[in-house]
């Protein structure tokens, strides 16, 4: 080979080396720096079913959080990843769920998906794995497992079953002539039990003499006998504790029947969302239920009214509950405790985590929030409120202020309690 055609090869593969010098030092410059992997945070939610309606709702406000601290470079240097499946408002699949999170899925963090029956459900299975765990809105849920890592994100305090209908009592028994007689009608499933078991303590606290006091199957439809048959004993006073469907069934047939005891409501869930205000619009004049947020000065910790903006922006298009004024803060607020937790921790260690949440109190959208030894809040604070002058279907109405009146406790009240019950659906 000639001098000149050396010289030219041997330049091609100087040239060569250079270029593939130049591609292998690029390449492992990202290979040094991969992404870390994210925190996952594994829970079972109900999104087809019954209880989807409260399911969607708490998943979109826990989809904001996690947008919200992945915008602020995630927990621990490492992002963070939410990983649920759809447990069809069915019990009996959340063993299964959470069993695929924890052994496939290797989750570092489970929470639960929303209600009581779900909850317990998983409590097993979480315990056996030692894990920390925050569930969504149970009742009592922890009296009978005792788990030291268990966290309930609901303001029922450190006497839960009670809490439901507390309130609605302490108005009762101040009303002159104070009520003498009351009804206690419920769903025969957990909250239902739970919920009214609570109310039988209560009414007997109260001093109010129980004249029914019944069960009713969960599949019932047509609650127009129920209402009869406590319409004949005439008490005063009406406690009800449902489920959604059950709820609206339950206002519906108080109309149909024509019966206006001097108070009743209690501990209804449905109220509380949006689709059941609508349907219900002036059948919920005087009528008293539970609540944990509703639209009231008195109640406008900081940080939720930017929240609820956020969440009614992406409400639409999600098609889940416009307002969000049941679980949606509350559901925020689980993932704030989640992350506030972590920093301070400054690790996943579930033990630590737990010692943690156990001594401190938590600056949350819903406010401020301390847990007892069972895991339920150490002070109660659901508000007892009355739906009043409500007109027509229109949701834009209980946006604001004065449909529904906070009753108690006394340092949330925003007005007056109409009475009797007749007096609010006249009005």
């Amino acid at each position: 080979m000639s001098m000149r055609l050396q010289w030219f090869s041997i330049s091609r593969l100087a040239l060569s080396a250079a270029a593939a010098a130049l591609l292998f030092t690029a390449v492992p410059a990202k290979a040094q720096a991969p992404a870390k992997d994210p925190i996952k945070i594994g829970f079972g939610m109900s999104l087809t079913g019954p209880l989807s309606a409260n399911g969607k709702s708490s998943l979109l406000a826990m989809k904001i959080w996690e947008d919200d601290v992945n915008a602020k470079g995630g927990l621990l240097g490492r992002p963070v990843k939410l990983i649920y499946y759809d447990d069809q408002s069915k019990p009996d699949t959340v063993p299964g769920i959470y069993a695929k999170l924890l052994d496939i899925d290797k989750v570092d963090l489970v929470v639960s998906g929303y209600a009581s029956t779900q909850i317990a459900a998983a409590m097993p299975l979480v315990i056996q794995k030692k894990k920390l765990f925050i569930s969504l809105f149970g009742t009592g849920v922890n009296e009978k497992f005792d788990y030291p890592r268990y966290f309930s994100m609901i303001p029922n305090g450190p006497t839960p079953k009670p809490a439901f209908t507390r309130g609605f009592f302490k108005v009762a028994e101040v009303q002159k002539p104070k009520p003498q007689t009351i009804a206690i009608a419920m769903a025969d499933a957990e909250f239902g039990r739970n919920a009214c078991e609570g109310a039988e303590q209560n009414a007997k606290a109260s001093g109010f003499k129980i004249v029914y006091n019944k069960t009713y199957p969960p599949s019932t439809t047509d609650f127009s006998p129920i209402v009869r048959a406590i319409q004949a004993l005439n008490p005063d006073l009406l406690v009800i504790c449902s489920y959604p469907l059950d709820t609206v069934g339950m206002v519906t047939a108080m109309k149909e029947v024509g019966f206006k005891p001097k108070m009743w409501g209690g501990a209804m869930v449905g109220l509380q969302a949006t689709v059941f205000k609508t349907k219900l619009g002036p059948l919920l004049n005087g009528v008293i239920g539970y609540d944990i947020y509703v639209p009231a000065k008195t109640v406008n910790f900081p940080g939720v009214e930017q929240f609820l903006e956020r969440y009614t922006a992406r409400a639409p298009k999600e098609g889940v509950d416009v307002l969000g004024h049941l679980l949606a803060p509350y559901a925020y607020a689980e993932m704030q405790m989640i992350e506030q937790s972590l920093k301070a921790v400054g690790s996943i260690d579930q033990k630590k985590l737990a010692e943690y949440a156990h001594k401190t109190e938590f600056s949350t959208i819903v406010g401020k929030i301390k847990f007892g030894p069972l895991g339920e809040w150490d002070k109660p604070r659901i508000l007892f409120d009355q739906y009043q002058n409500v007109v027509g279907n229109d949701v834009e109405q209980f946006r604001k202020p004065g449909r529904q009146i906070i009753l108690h406790p006394p340092e949330y009240k925003s007005g007056d309690l109409i009475y009797p019950f007749a007096k609010a659906q006249s009005n």
